[in-house]
């Protein structure tokens, strides 16, 4: 009896669903426009209790990589666990709309011009019909999304994508004992707040900021390096705010931390530019059952980062995603050998340069050597110190290192020993030392354009045209009802790659994008007198009209 009584257990057990597991919370604390600024990297400018407290108890990443050294196309490659020239996203930026999906412009006329000079609208990328929003696999999983509350995809993000995507978005609004994915992203460290904070009292002083060989011993840097320092330990107090309201919540013990920024840091030659001042950022992961500082030197790009939140939610892993795993149950065994990344539009400027990186070494592909390596963008001339450093360089008062960025022309290739050369001055293409070495990245960068299938080769006036036959926006069909039975609904729709999103609600209601949608993915159980709104939407495709059906 005993025998039979432990086998119809042992059964049981073995076919319990996914929600009845515990299974951890995930938090993603997000800033922008940082590199490696902090303490747990060696640089003790600024004062962050709160991020060293977090340190103490994380693996330290010392070669974390964004894709991109700027944030739409980087966070397009966060959000589907795919490079950004793989899918037609890496042009930055695409839309008006940089927040929520629910405020999306693709109206007027952008000042972007492609490389052959043509000009390019505001667009939602359409990306390939099989690639989703990694949250859409955590909440099918039952997991409880929220992003507060940048998006900036390059697309706008579906409905499917969160449970929450807006300023109030927070894991204290999810079912009881509902496993979270929660995001915040903090906008104190952005490169637009070193002149909107110009008037905010400075915490840093100007005097005792370090200065990296490409920056002049200048007053006007020394205020906005100070600044960017200040910047940070805002960044530090808003972090401290959240790990508080996570311990208040008694979470800290079921809760996998995750800190990074989006690419690297703010200021001139960092954001935008192809080395390690504009991809290299920190990378913090706190797992509560391993909580020891650890500094782990393996190489992680920002691609990765979908594929190994899935992994710590025992969640599979989409066949169709280029990014490795770097924790969790499907964690690749190897190490990665290199980071690739990507620089073509920024802003108003047009380029195309292609990166591999190693643990030592930083390989650059120039496919336009003809244009300058300086990009006269507006948007970063709002800053006092980029002017000075023009006015600087037009009056021949930066020395070689300072000059560098502003070189006319670039060579075809670069090569960088980052190791001799942090600061990634000093081009040793031609260095015969290092012939075997380049030969071999080169190699390298030439099997990874062709196994991601490089987009950067069209022009994007060509690409949008492509994705919006006509330059009109394509339009997701219309979701369909099918009911079986009397309480039993499925619904369909027949735009290839749409998800479907619905609201079951017992009163009439006016829902807009931001009301609470549930991912469709398994028939519904409808009940009498109930109502059920529908809409569907391919990335990239406006959504369908909202379908409504009553009961």
């Amino acid at each position: 009896m005993m025998k039979k009584i432990f086998a119809v257990l042992f059964v049981l057990l073995q076919t319990l669903p996914l929600f009845s597991q515990k299974r951890p919370n995930i938090l993603w604390l997000t800033c922008e426009d940082i590199s490696p600024y902090l303490l747990a990297y060696g640089d003790s400018t600024a004062n962050t209790p709160n991020l060293d407290r977090l340190a103490s108890e994380s693996k330290i990443y010392t070669n974390a990589f964004a894709v991109v050294p700027v944030c739409a196309p980087s966070r397009s490659a966060i959000i589907t666990g795919m490079y950004p020239t793989s899918i037609g996203t890496m042009h930055m930026r695409t839309a008006k709309d940089i927040m929520g999906w629910g405020k999306r412009d693709y109206s007027g006329k952008s000042n972007a011009k492609d490389i052959n000079g043509d000009n390019v609208p505001f667009y939602s990328a359409v990306i390939p019909p099989y690639v989703k929003c990694f949250t859409e696999y955590l909440r099918k999983a039952g997991y409880y999304c929220t992003n507060n509350y940048k998006t900036d995809y390059q697309f706008a993000a579906p409905v499917s994508a969160w449970d929450e995507n807006n300023p109030n978005a927070h894991w204290r609004h999810r079912a009881k004992g509902q496993p979270f994915f929660a995001v915040f992203n903090y906008n104190e460290t952005h490169e637009s707040k070193i002149w909107k904070f110009k008037s905010k009292p400075q915490t840093v002083s100007p005097d005792s900021v370090p200065l990296p060989p490409y920056f002049p011993d200048d007053s006007v840097v020394r205020q906005d390096v100070a600044r960017n320092y200040s910047n940070i330990e805002l960044l530090d107090k808003r972090i401290g705010q959240r790990l508080k309201e996570l311990e208040e919540d008694g979470l800290l013990d079921n809760t996998i931390i995750f800190f990074f920024s989006d690419h690297g840091g703010p200021l001139p030659r960092g954001k935008r530019l192809s080395y390690d001042s504009g991809l290299k950022t920190p990378l913090f992961v706190r797992i509560p059952d391993n909580l020891k500082q650890e500094f782990r030197g393996e190489l992680v790009s920002f691609v990765d980062l979908a594929p190994t939140v899935l992994s710590l939610a025992g969640v599979n892993i989409p066949e169709y995603m280029q990014g490795r795993a770097f924790l969790g149950k499907e964690k690749e065994p190897a190490e990665r050998k290199y980071i690739f990344a990507s620089g073509d539009r920024f802003d108003e400027f047009t380029d195309r340069i292609r990166v591999v990186r190693d643990k030592r070494f930083l390989y650059v592909r120039n496919y336009h050597p003809e244009l300058p390596s300086y990009k006269d963008i507006r948007y970063r001339k709002q800053m006092d110190m980029m002017r000075r450093l023009l006015l600087l360089n037009s009056l021949g008062k930066l020395n070689r290192d300072q000059n560098y960025w502003f070189r006319i022309k670039k060579t075809p290739e670069e090569f960088y020993d980052c190791k001799t050369d942090p600061f990634n001055l000093h081009n040793l293409i031609y260095d015969t030392g290092y012939t075997a070495k380049i030969s071999e990245m080169r190699k390298a960068m030439d099997d990874w354009l062709a196994a991601t299938g490089d987009m950067g080769a069209l022009p994007e006036k060509q690409m949008f045209l492509q994705m919006w036959p006509g330059g009109i926006q394509p339009v997701t069909g219309k979701p369909v009802i099918k009911t079986e039975g009397k309480t039993t609904v499925k619904l369909f729709c027949n735009t290839k790659g749409a998800s479907i999103a619905y609201i079951l609600s017992e009163k009439d209601i006016s829902p807009d994008l931001d009301s609470g949608w549930k991912l469709y993915y398994k028939p519904l159980k409808i009940k009498k007198g109930q109502i059920l709104y529908v809409v569907a939407q391919r990335i990239g495709f406006k959504e369908s009209e909202i379908v409504i059906k009553h009961f």
